[in-house]
């Protein structure tokens, strides 16, 4: 089930008003810490297979950790799930831009087990806030809540494909905001 590329919103600024610019520390950096449910949870859900799984399926072979994510979509779109084949970066990352899906969730599922770097950001009276990074694990996807500022999707191994759940239907469902001053993201030692 494909749909036409004019149900969807991308967030490259053509398809945009103008990308408003928002200032960040000069030189800033930004430690990325482990992906921790806990710490992510004011920006979405950690997805994985942690903990006691709720029920055993297939005959008890499989573990079956029931609904991991709080997914959302607004009334006129529907969820949908396509493949992502992006660039792959390497530790420091400098963050130019946040945006945010102020329609609907959006899950990533790496299909590799390589990590991935997750930058976020509270709101703030409609712009980002403070930024935080946080480092994935093999296993590990993330679900980013509806309206949540994040950096681009950045894989850190050899493989940059995943799959993405998110929301598919009519109305601009992508906001951009340049920062003034990029900020660089290191790993924490």
């Amino acid at each position: 089930m494909r749909s036409r590329p004019d149900q969807y919103s991308t967030c490259t600024v053509s398809r945009l008003n103008p990308a408003t610019t928002v200032d960040s520390p000069a030189g800033s950096v930004v430690l990325a810490e482990p992906l921790d449910a806990e710490a992510f949870a004011p920006f979405g859900d950690v997805i994985d297979a942690s903990g006691v799984p709720d029920t055993l399926i297939n005959a008890g072979a499989c573990r079956r950790f029931h609904d991991r994510a709080r997914l959302a979509v607004d009334a006129a779109g529907r969820l949908g799930v396509s493949v992502f084949a992006s660039r792959c970066h390497a530790l420091p990352v400098t963050i130019e831009m946040l945006e945010r899906h102020p329609l609907g969730s959006q899950a990533f599922l790496p299909m590799s087990a390589d990590p991935f770097l997750v930058v976020v950001a509270p709101d703030r009276d409609g712009e980002p806030g403070a930024p935080r990074a946080f480092l994935t694990r093999p296993g590990q996807g993330v679900n980013l809540l509806r309206g949540t500022w994040h950096g681009v999707l950045t894989p850190l191994g050899s493989s940059g494909l995943f799959a993405v759940v998110d929301r598919i239907g009519p109305g601009e469902n992508c906001e951009v905001r340049r920062l003034a001053q990029p900020f660089a993201v290191v790993e924490r030692r």
